[in-house]
This record gives structure tokens, sequence and C-alpha cells, in this order.
């Protein structure tokens, strides 16, 4: 489910994004899933089309949705392939950190300061 808070600072398109991607990166909407049409969830939603249009295109953007031209937009395999790659990335640093005898907490540490643009790196 949806929710838009007209109140918040955060603008409505982005609001609608981030609640799509996090169901996607959740799996409540699997692979495969169509979305509504960016009509239908405008209406659904009480926004405008250029509202939804716009976090559709950077859903799209991010590889976590598909537009299959009339046939609509698809919750995309790409998500799925980017946490796969994620996964590996992450056993090769813990690699590397297991190497160098990096203490686990502060490999953490060095990942939440990558991860935290103007965050002091751990040292």
């Amino acid at each position: 489910m949806i929710v838009i808070d007209s109140a918040s600072p955060v603008p409505p398109f982005e609001q609608l994004r981030a609640q799509l991607a996090a169901q996607i990166q959740e799996r409540t909407l699997a692979v495969g899933t169509r979305l509504p049409t960016i009509r239908r969830l405008a209406a659904d939603l009480g926004l405008a089309v250029n509202t939804v249009g716009r976090a559709y295109r950077e859903l799209e953007e991010a590889g976590l949705i598909e537009t299959r031209g009339s046939a609509g937009s698809f919750v995309s395999a790409a998500g799925e392939l980017g946490r796969e790659r994620a996964r590996r990335a992450a056993a090769e640093y813990a690699a590397v950190i297991a190497a160098l005898g990096i203490d686990p907490t502060e490999a953490v540490h060095i990942v939440q300061a990558a991860l935290t643009p103007g965050l002091p790196e751990a040292g």
C-alpha cells in the first residue's frame, strides 16, 4: 500500500519512488509483478500523471522496473541481479577484511562511512 503524505517536505514523486523501491527490495512486489498504469496510480493516489511518471522513470533508471511498451511496467529481474552482485561484493569484502585482520566492527564502520557521504572515515 502506497501512502502519500501531503504535509511531508519530501516531494510526492520521491515518496512514491521510495515506497515502491522498498516494496521491490523487500520482495513485497515480486519480480514480474505488473504495476498499475501511470494514469491509474495517479488517479488512485490523487497525484498528477507527471508525478507518477517521474517516479516510474527513476525506478526504471535504477533497474527496479522495466516498461514493456503498451504491456505496461513490471518489476524487473535486474533488481534481483543487483542484490546478487551486492552479496558477491560483500563476500569479497569480508575475505579482504579477514586477510587484513581487521575487526568486524571496524569493517562495518568502514562500510557505513562509504555509504554515508560526509561521514568521517573509520580509522
